[in-house]
């Protein structure tokens, strides 16, 4: 058994009032945070930390779930604890939506994709007309029934996000929107092409834990919450054209907004 290498960890003050178990956690959160443990690195073995610590097992497991609940490690049965990744994709508000990556035939996440140089993939794809639930209809100004797509995102196979768009079925129906693949530019420059050109886009974001449902979906580690997106397009006449409900994991994205100072 190899010892922790020397000043990565310090010793638990047995005088202080803060719990052991939690005392380790922070010295471990501490060590993750100055980078001694780097991404994807493996943790010392929870028989390396009883060694350091002299501590029991349990009191080790303790610590180890601590930093699991936070999503800062995550367990691989069999081959131990390891440092999560970072979040690798940057989301701009300010760009993502600009006009010109749709004239490339580009949507926002193939965008964010090639900027994170990841692998995008879309899989899970239903589109269908259904009825709209309440809030979903008065954003999009009470329509009897809309054209939903569902699709989940992936990045190099793993998945991060899953979302729904609502259409008003007079925008979408016996359109390529109402195809799987909508064509290059993705909904939106479907949207633009049949006069609707877009204005601007309203969001309101929350944190959330997940259920179990979308924890199973985006296979998120424990202790792991998602950001809850719902994003409204305008056209220029002032037209709810489409409402975007979207999970996304909150260990894969950074949401960066660039602010105007007047």
């Amino acid at each position: 058994m190899a010892p922790v290498p020397s000043g990565v960890l310090g010793a638990v003050d047995p005088t202080s009032d803060r719990a052991v178990f939690r005392q380790i956690a922070d010295q471990l959160r501490e060590a993750i945070d100055r980078g001694r443990f780097k991404e994807g690195s493996k943790l010392p073995s929870e028989a390396e930390l009883v060694e350091h610590f002299g501590v029991s097992r349990m009191t080790v497991r303790n610590s180890i779930g601590v930093l699991q609940s936070e999503g800062l490690i995550s367990a691989e049965h069999g081959k131990g604890v390891f440092v999560r990744p970072r979040p690798p994709v940057r989301r701009l508000a300010s760009d993502r939506f600009a006009r010109r990556h749709r004239d490339q035939g580009k949507s926002a996440f193939i965008v964010e994709a090639d900027a994170a140089g990841s692998r995008p993939e879309v899989d899970s794809l239903e589109v269908k007309e259904e009825k709209p639930s309440r809030d979903i209809s008065a954003r999009l100004g009470s329509p009897r029934k809309v054209l939903a797509r569902r699709r989940r995102y992936l990045l190099d196979g793993r998945p991060v996000e899953f979302a729904v768009s609502y259409l008003p079925l007079d925008l979408a129906r016996g359109t390529r929107i109402a195809e799987p693949n909508p064509g290059p530019g993705g909904i939106y420059a479907r949207l633009e092409e049949a006069g609707h050109r877009l204005d601007h886009f309203d969001e309101e974001v929350r944190a959330r834990m997940p259920s179990p449902g979308e924890a199973k979906l985006l296979r998120l580690a424990s202790g792991v919450p998602v950001i809850h997106l719902v994003r409204t397009a305008y056209d220029t006449e002032g037209r709810a054209v489409e409402v975007c409900d979207t999970v996304m994991a909150a260990d894969a994205y950074v949401l960066a907004y660039q602010l105007p100072a007047t």
